[in-house]
């Protein structure tokens, strides 16, 4: 009997030590679960620049807007321009080689410049208004003139003015209040008219797209 009291009480002293042992580990673990130390802050979030064009419903597109999206965000790091904005590489920038061409999106009324395959400018446009519309496909530069009147509109200056149909619908310089706003004519930003005239030549094509 006395054997067997003995072992009893052995084996009560050996479980009570596991039982300390357990909560000892176990309140280290919920301290160092409460620690005081805050945890280090993650990390600034960048904001990731929007390359993507602005989403549109097209009448009609073969592509060439959306190219120009890619190739301003490339080029100037912009997808979107604000009434009167406009861009082009410093003439050294130019390539040399390659015919210029123009596509005219209004839609969004932007217009992109193309050397060969390489976008060389970005400009806001002011296309037909309603009532008035500026007719969308496939057009060339027929001829130029560095100030030319329109004989519709009430002898309307139209400086820097390359005609792209017999109809009289042309590209020159006027103000560009970032809306459609014209008579049909794609009006740029004067400065960007005059550059833009010294680049062209008759024969040169011109897609417009919206």
């Amino acid at each position: 009997m006395h054997l067997k009291a003995k072992a009893f009480w052995a084996g009560l002293l050996k479980a009570m030590m596991k039982l300390r042992t357990l909560v000892v580990v176990s309140g280290l673990a919920v301290l160092a679960g409460c620690s005081t130390v805050p945890p280090p802050p993650p990390p600034p979030r960048v904001a990731q620049p929007v390359s993507m064009a602005p989403p549109t419903n097209y009448r009609w597109t073969n592509g060439f807007s959306a190219k120009g999206y890619d190739a301003m965000y490339a080029a100037f790091g912009k997808v979107h321009l604000k009434a009167g904005e406009h861009h082009l590489l410093p003439a050294a920038a130019i390539p040399a080689e390659g015919d210029v061409s123009i596509t005219l999106d209004i839609a969004n009324q932007v217009g992109f410049v193309f050397k060969g395959d390489a976008l060389i400018g970005v400009t806001n446009i002011s296309t037909g208004k309603k009532g008035h519309p500026t007719p969308l496909g496939f057009w060339t530069i027929n001829w130029k003139r560095p100030m030319y009147r329109s004989k519709k509109y009430d002898n309307a200056p139209m400086p820097f003015m390359q005609n792209i149909d017999d109809k009289g619908i042309a590209i020159h310089g006027g103000n560009t209040p970032g809306y459609p706003a014209s008579h049909g004519c794609i009006r740029l930003p004067m400065a960007f008219a005059k550059q833009l005239y010294g680049l062209t030549k008759p024969g040169n094509k011109v897609v417009i797209e919206g």
